[in-house]
């Protein structure tokens, strides 16, 4: 039975797994590290966990640590991850996966020669009208899907004085909204339609050309306008802003949206499925929400309530009809699935995971790749 998991980063993500690890009621959190002891150490203190770390390589070495959640930024997945199954621990890992195919692939490889389970954090499969969704292609009710189209706006980098790491390629990446954002649209539709992108006509765009990094903490000017002295100018080269044309392996057409710049978009994932039978229309700032279009009757909302859905989205519901859940509830039953597969055996079981695997978070980098490709070519490129 897997009980202790240890938890590398302590910034947003980090205490998200925390918490969503405590409510599947299954683990214990024994651990937590970061770069920086002390802020490790203060961490632990305010999140309950006895065991900080100021170096990550410390937590591996903690022979009661059994699986290791790397919640940290993109430059280190790939060798946090192998090292992590080096020392025989179980990885679930922020997406993006990694860097390039090739560390993904050596991942893929290393985690089946190892026996051991690799998992990424594409929770947005855990919205239980995203699994109704799924439910519903796959049972017919939608028919054949024509045509696949939708969004992932969001406004945390609005204005030029915006910074965070993930604007830089050396910590983030080539590619920003694409590979931030997009991966879970990606992952999110062709886990509900089980059809594949498999051609890609990108368009990419970068409104902010440079930004203005603060060179004092953020909190020191919260609320308040910087100086020049305060900030120094940096060049942008990922993309604020990118709209992809799509063609599916099942014959449908589609388009996707990213966009970072989008004011009064908080983070909005919405997709839109055209079907031969119906369409879907689902927005993830209303999550509770399932839109069926018909063409010779009313048009219907279901609303989110274990008694109105199937089967299926009604395993990860927690609370009744009316009882809203939302984001933080995702990674709870997306973790519930992880380590009720683990402790039934892994792929020792039989059963397939329902949750994203290292394969999956491949394909995404060579999704993101070839959309990067496209957007440079500015051609058509094949998958």
């Amino acid at each position: 039975m897997i009980t202790n998991v240890g938890v590398i980063g302590t910034g947003f993500i980090g205490p998200a797994h925390v918490e969503a690890l405590r409510r599947t009621g299954r683990v214990n959190v024994t651990a937590i590290a970061d770069i920086n002891e002390e802020i490790a150490c203060a961490k632990a203190a305010e999140l309950g966990i006895l065991k900080a770390y100021g170096d990550y390589h410390g937590l591996l070495a903690d022979p009661e640590i059994e699986v290791v959640h790397i919640c940290t930024p993109n430059y280190l997945h790939y060798a946090m991850s192998k090292e992590s199954l080096l020392a025989c621990k179980h990885v679930i890992c922020e997406k993006p996966f990694v860097f390039t195919e090739t560390e993904g692939e050596e991942l893929v490889a290393l985690a089946k020669e190892k026996g051991l389970l690799g998992a990424i954090h594409l929770s947005i499969r855990f919205y239980p009208m995203v699994h109704q969704a799924r439910e519903m292609v796959r049972r017919g009710d939608v028919g054949e899907i024509f045509a696949v189209n939708g969004s992932y706006q969001q406004d945390w980098l609005f204005y030029d004085t915006d910074y965070s790491w993930r604007l830089e390629p050396s910590l983030g990446g080539d590619s920003r909204v694409i590979a931030d954002i997009g991966s879970h649209w990606f992952d999110t539709v062709e886990f509900i339609t089980g059809q594949r992108v498999n051609r890609v006509l990108a368009d990419f765009a970068t409104f902010h050309k440079t930004r203005k990094k603060s060179l004092k903490p953020v909190e020191t000017y919260s609320g308040k306008l910087l100086k020049p002295e305060d900030y120094a100018e940096v060049p942008i080269t990922t993309e604020d802003y990118a709209t992809v044309l799509l063609r599916f392996n099942g014959g449908g057409h589609g388009s996707f949206t990213g966009n970072q710049v989008a004011a009064g978009r908080k983070n909005r994932m919405a997709f839109e499925i055209y079907g031969s039978k119906c369409s879907l229309w689902y927005d993830s700032e209303r999550p509770n929400e399932l839109w069926i279009g018909h063409r010779d009757r009313p048009n219907e909302w279901l609303l989110k309530d274990p008694s109105l859905v199937y089967p299926e989205a009604r395993a990860i519901i927690s609370y009744p009809g009316g009882h809203n859940e939302g984001y933080p509830d995702t990674t709870k039953q997306m973790l519930i699935k992880v380590y009720d597969y683990l402790q039934a055996g892994g792929s020792a079981s039989g059963t397939t995971p329902e949750f994203a695997v290292f394969e999956d978070g491949l394909r995404e980098l060579q999704l993101c790749n070839a959309i990067v490709r496209s957007a440079q070519s500015e051609s058509w490129v094949d998958i």
